[in-house]
């Protein structure tokens, strides 16, 4: 089978563009407040961000060695201690600026997608 005769894989592209813009949703989670990596999955999880603990714990590995995020451990009454995490002044910044990003980058796709709903 030549490469023009494979079928394009929708689900790989899918996970791809959530990949590509995964640290936004990240940041915006900690930003709200101090926040425990599993509460951070659960979050994703209940917007449709599926995101599995192999791909969080390396963003979350990456956005404290740009120093954006930073954490502290915190005793837990069940358990051992958690690693909070919380965002830097660095990441605020960061964020103000993603979240421009992604609000130009929305309306820019918003008026693709109108354009082609009215062709269609």
């Amino acid at each position: 089978m030549s490469d023009a005769q494979q079928k394009y894989n929708v689900e790989n592209a899918k996970s791809q563009m959530r990949k590509g813009f995964l640290e936004f949703p990240v940041l915006l989670i900690i930003g709200a407040k101090v926040t425990y990596a599993p509460d951070i999955l659960k979050q994703l999880k209940e917007a449709n961000l599926l995101v599995v603990e192999g791909t969080l714990y390396p963003l979350l590995s990456r956005l404290k060695r740009f120093g954006l995020v930073e954490y502290q451990w915190q005793e837990s009454k069940s358990g051992p201690p958690r690693k909070m995490y919380s965002i830097t002044d660095q990441g605020k910044a960061v964020l103000k600026q993603l979240e421009a990003s992604w609000k130009s980058l929305d309306s820019s796709v918003n008026t693709l997608i109108k354009h082609y709903e009215k062709s269609n």
